[in-house]
């Protein structure tokens, strides 16, 4: 966690040092954003009688996704902004096990994440600029993961819970040319023993013109928590990209 911290805060510098990003003030600017989030997905539950995790790389995922929607909104006018950013997916899969206890492991997992932001501008230089946010993750979950049995008898943990975490965070985005740009955003939320989220979103963008730009980069998200007195991880990491509407 330390060393992500480090490196985010690097590029964030490296963005500054640059110079600047365009900004405009006194109207509200629109963005709506369709992508393809394509990581590879883990979750875990741990129980009394053991720890049980999945996971699902994105070439695998193609094949087992039963249906996934990913979208996003943004809103600003002078130092504020405004940031809205859903995610679907309904998906199961399975594992190889190590030894002969187990047969294997499937796992049954639809989630859905809801991120809300409101951002001020704290620096400006032109080119360059860094907002402050502050806003919510809601996530909600059915997961179920089974061992499936072998030498021993099958063994299941599931997890149907939803939660909302306040989270902080920043964004820096800078503007390298007429149409190349670039953005970090970080967050961090939960605040609570066993309830822990954060999120590292770092993006390049091509601007095709004056309302359509291409983005493209790398996303991490996690999430734990306490679902029926048991710990839960879910966590999903890859790349990202994207196509946006500006009005």
């Amino acid at each position: 966690m330390k060393n992500t911290l480090a490196a985010i805060a690097s590029w964030a510098a490296g963005i500054l040092a640059y110079g600047p990003a365009t900004a405009q003030s006194g109207n509200w600017n629109y963005e709506a954003t369709i992508y393809l989030f394509a990581p590879e997905s883990k979750t875990a539950i741990t129980t009394p009688a053991g720890r049980i995790e999945g996971t699902l790389s994105f070439g695998d995922a193609i094949e087992n996704l039963d249906f996934a929607f990913m979208g996003a909104f943004a809103a600003s006018n002078g130092k504020w902004s405004f940031l809205t950013d859903y995610m679907y997916t309904d998906m199961s899969f399975g594992n190889d096990t190590p030894g002969t206890s187990y047969s294997g492991l499937n796992t049954s997992m639809t989630t859905q994440i809801l991120n809300g932001y409101a951002g001020y501008r704290v620096h400006d230089s032109g080119r360059a600029a860094v907002d402050l946010m502050a806003g919510f993750r809601w996530f909600d979950t059915d997961t179920t993961l089974t061992l499936q049995p072998g030498t021993a008898p099958q063994r299941s943990a599931a997890a149907n819970a939803r939660w909302v975490d306040p989270v902080i965070g920043f964004r820096v985005r800078a503007a390298f040319s007429d149409r190349w740009q670039g953005t970090a955003f970080f967050d961090y939320g939960g605040f609570s023993s066993g309830n822990e989220t954060w999120q590292i979103l770092l993006t390049a963008g091509y601007a095709l013109n004056e309302k359509w730009l291409l983005r493209g980069g790398y996303r991490y998200i996690s999430m734990e928590n306490e679902v029926n007195g048991n710990p839960f991880e879910f966590s999903q990491s890859g790349a990202i990209f994207g196509a946006t509407y500006r009005f």
